[in-house]
């Protein structure tokens, strides 16, 4: 878990896509004008974050429209960092 929190703070991009959900699911879009991160960085930044299972695809079947929520471990993470 050290390691993934250490991960994730490495990149302040990480750490905004991570409070921004927080205990919710949001779409991309939704995301990126919470954070203040361009959209076209945060599909790299979640599937960063997918490959880590820190976060997950609640819809990954529908092409447009995809919710993303923090997985158990993402919901760790976030506590480690507030």
């Amino acid at each position: 878990m050290e390691q993934l929190v250490k991960y994730v703070n490495r990149s302040s991009y990480r750490v905004r896509v991570l409070k921004s959900l927080g205990e919710d699911a949001k779409m991309p879009k939704e995301i990126a004008s919470d954070s203040g991160i361009l959209p076209n960085h945060i599909s790299n930044v979640l599937r960063q974050l997918k490959e880590k299972d820190i976060v997950e695809c609640i819809n990954p079947e529908v092409r447009k429209g995809r919710l993303y929520r923090l997985s158990d471990n993402g919901l760790d993470i976030l506590d480690e960092l507030e």
